[in-house]
């Protein structure tokens, strides 16, 4: 964040190790980090993007929920709909918390990750 402006970058992202919510140590690590980010560049973060996996289930609300109340997410990336799950948690999670899904990974190549669609989403859950 302080090398961005000398080094002509217009963006920078941070991606932390994966960390649970009732990780009080990294949760507050996470806090620290939006902070000192905050100091280098007044306004900064941008955007907080929670990445949840598709499988995680019912814990997915309560995961957004602490990272929404510690961080305020402004968007959801939710991985892994290649597989069995079909992330219907997300339908909680952003009707709760008014955070939208910005992207979704549907497999492990940067092809993969693509701008959340809506309509395309509530077909999939429907699916047979």
């Amino acid at each position: 964040v302080q090398k961005a402006p000398s080094r002509n970058l217009d963006i920078v992202l941070l991606d932390t190790a994966g960390r649970l919510h009732t990780r009080k140590d990294l949760m507050d690590e996470a806090v620290k980090i939006q902070r000192v980010c905050g100091k280098l560049r007044p306004g900064a973060p941008d955007e907080v993007w929670l990445v949840l996996d598709a499988t995680v289930g019912q814990n997915g609300l309560r995961q957004a929920q602490a990272f929404n109340e510690r961080l305020g997410l402004t968007g959801i990336i939710v991985t892994k709909l290649d597989g069995t799950a079909k992330g219907g948690i997300l339908l909680p999670i952003t009707m709760e918390l008014g955070v939208p899904i910005r992207f979704v990974g549907t497999g492990e190549t940067i092809d993969d990750l693509q701008q959340f669609e809506p309509a395309a989403f509530a077909r999939a859950l429907f699916e047979e």
